[in-house]
């Protein structure tokens, strides 16, 4: 049987440039008339054919999108309310732990078991980093049902709690803070340490602190807060944009930090409280290499690895507490202890709960957004001192036996 013939329209002509050309038009996906053009009806006919199919499917995916087509939608909607590191963070754990699982399913098509499935991954990693997932999942497909892509929401009931529980944060004792100090006296990391000690800073703003906000002449002295510091492709970039608005806070010091503070700005040069040499704010890579000085004192073990017939073996090596590098004579292992940069901040914020401040005015001079946070620390410092609760406890059940 002969194959039928395809019939081909007529189309009205239109010049341009004294050349004639057929013209139809068509609807395109968002509703707008688009003009086509050809020298030929035939030639013309498949274009407007290609033409609508490629609407058809612009509005399929539209009505119907893959979770990683909706995830970059969702991107680009948060990307006017929050930070580019912010984003950018966002970006590499949906790549990583929601696209590379999920990405290729439709939206309609996911279900609860495809969700747990793929936070099965998250279990080995840490808590932070599940629950950091978790969030963006929800998010994402609270976003999707909102807007009616999907009519059932299948991470309603998915637990929030997974991976490895983090490490207690435990404050610096005060022979632990002593035995740092006198450690990285005249070191690059000391001024840092001092002012996450003395002035509970986090790390962002230490580092985007400039001596315009450090008023050590005023009758009570104190910093203001009022840059971060952040990286892009470890280039420091300095904001006013703070971590929250409880961030923005003016801090009195004690005379012990002022008095580092004097010695520090007699011999700058620099905007910045801490800079590199030319007077510029510390790149990320510059940072690390401060803190490596408090690093490679430490006494705790270390891994080496070396090839040997080709194979890479692994030796664990531990100093011992009072000794030198054996390169370096000038390195000293005396820190039996780990301190990270956050660890100065929250042996502040304990050292004032210890100290009998009161937790509102605790919560301010932190910066802390959430009072929980705050309240979490205060909780710790105060109930876990036994002595000072038996007292308590004795005399409400001695009132309750004598009724």
């Amino acid at each position: 049987m002969a194959k039928k013939k395809t019939e081909v329209p007529k189309y009205g002509t239109i010049i341009l440039k004294g050349v004639q050309y057929y013209r139809t038009r068509i609807m395109d996906a968002d509703g707008k008339q688009v003009s086509l053009y050809a020298t030929t009806c035939e030639e013309l006919y498949e274009k407007q054919l290609e033409a609508r199919r490629q609407v058809e499917e612009i509005i399929f995916h539209r009505e119907h999108p893959t979770v990683a087509e909706y995830c970059e939608k969702w991107l680009l909607m948060q990307s006017a309310k929050v930070s580019e590191s912010t984003i950018r963070g966002y970006t590499r754990d949906m790549t990583n732990y929601i696209i590379k699982p999920l990405g290729e399913m439709y939206m309609e098509e996911v279900t609860s078991d495809d969700i747990r499935l793929a936070l099965v991954p998250l279990s080995k990693k840490s808590e932070g980093l599940y629950n950091k997932v978790n969030m963006l999942l929800k998010c994402v497909f609270y976003s999707a049902e909102r807007s009616q892509i999907i009519e059932h929401n299948p991470c309603e009931g998915i637990s929030g709690k997974g991976g490895k529980p983090a490490k207690k944060r435990e404050a610096l004792t005060d022979q632990q803070v002593a035995v740092l100090l006198d450690t990285v006296k005249g070191l690059p990391p000391y001024l840092f340490i001092m002012l996450g000690l003395y002035a509970g800073l986090r790390r962002e703003e230490i580092l985007a602190l400039q001596w315009d906000c450090v008023f050590l002449d005023a009758p009570t002295p104190y910093l203001s807060v009022r840059r971060a510091w952040r990286t892009e492709h470890n280039r420091p970039v300095i904001s006013t944009v703070l971590k929250t608005k409880a961030a923005k806070r003016d801090i009195p010091i004690p005379k012990c930090l002022v008095d580092c503070l004097r010695e520090a700005k007699a011999s700058s040069n620099s905007d910045y409280v801490i800079s590199d040499s030319n007077g510029e704010p510390l790149a990320a890579s510059q940072f690390q290499r401060v803190w490596k000085y408090v690093v490679v004192r430490s006494a705790k073990p270390r891994n080496y690895y070396k090839y040997v017939n080709g194979q890479s073996i692994k030796y664990t090596v531990t100093p011992t507490l009072g000794m030198t590098q054996k390169n370096q004579p000038k390195i000293r292992y005396t820190l039996d202890f780990d301190v990270t940069p956050h660890q100065l901040r929250h042996t502040y914020i304990t050292n004032l709960l210890y100290a009998g401040v009161d937790p509102k005015t605790v919560q301010y001079l932190a910066g802390h957004k959430n009072s929980k946070t705050t309240m979490d620390i205060y909780a710790k410092v105060k109930y876990n001192k036994p002595e000072e609760l038996f007292g308590v406890v004795n005399g409400a059940f001695h009132q309750a036996l004598a009724q």
